[in-house]
């Protein structure tokens, strides 16, 4: 079994490299700081909300996954989406990056890991 990445050292890179490109990074929630899941929800000028969870795959490996296609885009309902994980998993953090292209950013997302 290979070692993980702590969640608090990914969360750490998704903020500096969504600021490096010239965008906001903001905790919303923390979590476990070795293995909490991991919430990001992707804006673009505060707008069009996405939403992307790591996922544990079969394989033992991480990936990205739309959490929550049903709130793609509206805004007003990803408070709602946000506040049902955290009562089933208070360890999830959720970040909130509003990032100059999300489509570009969710596509590099599964270098981190």
């Amino acid at each position: 079994m290979e070692p993980r990445l702590a969640t608090s050292v990914l969360v750490s890179a998704l903020v500096r490299r969504a600021e490096a490109e010239g965008g906001f990074a903001a905790v919303l929630a923390k979590g476990d700081s070795t293995a909490g899941a991991v919430l990001v929800v992707l804006t673009e000028k505060g707008a069009n909300p996405v939403v992307y969870e790591r996922m544990l795959q079969p394989s033992g490996d991480y990936e990205w996954a739309s959490a929550g296609p049903q709130v793609c885009g509206k805004a007003e309902e990803v408070p709602a989406l946000i506040a049902r994980r955290r009562r089933s998993d208070p360890d999830l953090w959720v970040l909130e990056l509003d990032i100059p292209s999300t489509e570009r950013f969710a596509a590099g997302m599964n270098g981190f890991g």
